[in-house]
């Protein structure tokens, strides 16, 4: 399942770095640096006055914001909708979480927090609104090909490949579904942008180029394989977290 999330973060670093944990989730991630960067994002104004809502399946909030604190939009929020928010602050006091999980917050993780506790805490949430969502795939095996995304690692036949970064975000995003289809647009969308999700010789050169580095014949790929008129995918043999 693949998640439409906000991130309401205004530490650049930290943003960048669970931006891109997030992405090779294979989730959509929009960022927000501010209160009012948030609510422009998340309120959309009609040209007839109403306002309508961005749809996220969960929204990951700050507290320190430069224009305010996070608990307002929290509040904002929880007057229109009921999707999960996961508070991440560096505030530890046992009266800020008991306040804010009392105003309608469904976790708080304290920074500094580890990507993999991240995850499971987006995974308990999600499942506590019926959602239920595999645990993060985090390395993959085929034959002399083996892939580490959590310490960012290729190998083949016990040697390290060098991938270029669209390179290796574009094989984590295949990893994460290993043995599912993903669609053109989706692989583009993920890994270049909306702006290049009609933009298909990318994911040709770019395949091109992983089958080299990886396949013991590119020209028959055995595991990172083409369904024609649709996507790519990955033989499903992966290892959970």
């Amino acid at each position: 399942m693949s998640l439409r999330l906000l991130l309401v973060e205004d530490d650049r670093e930290l943003c960048a770095t669970l931006r891109s944990a997030l992405m090779l989730e294979g989730y959509e991630v929009i960022t927000a640096a501010s209160l009012s960067e948030a609510s422009a994002i998340y309120i959309q104004t009609q040209v007839d006055g109403e306002y309508k809502t961005q749809a996220f399946d969960l929204i990951l909030l700050d507290l320190g914001l430069p224009d305010g604190d996070g608990s307002e939009f929290l509040n904002r929020l929880r007057r229109r909708q009921n999707m999960p928010v996961i508070i991440v602050s560096a505030r530890e006091t046992d009266g800020q979480k008991i306040q804010l999980l009392d105003a309608g917050a469904d976790d708080y993780l304290v920074k500094p927090f580890s990507v993999g506790e991240l995850l499971a805490r987006i995974r308990v949430a999600m499942r506590h609104r019926g959602a239920h969502l595999r645990p993060a795939i985090t390395r993959y095996e085929y034959a002399d090909v083996y892939v580490d995304l959590v310490s960012h690692k290729v190998s083949k036949k016990g040697k390290a490949v060098h991938l270029t970064p669209t390179e290796f975000h574009l094989l984590a995003r295949l990893v994460r579904s290993a043995g599912q289809v993903v669609s053109h647009r989706h692989l583009l969308v993920d890994v270049w942008g909306q702006e290049y999700s009609d933009h298909t010789h990318y994911l040709r050169l770019y395949m091109g180029q992983l089958r080299a580095k990886l396949e013991r014949n590119p020209a028959r790929p055995e595991f990172l394989l083409t369904e024609p008129g649709i996507g790519y995918r990955v033989l499903d043999n992966t290892c959970a977290e």
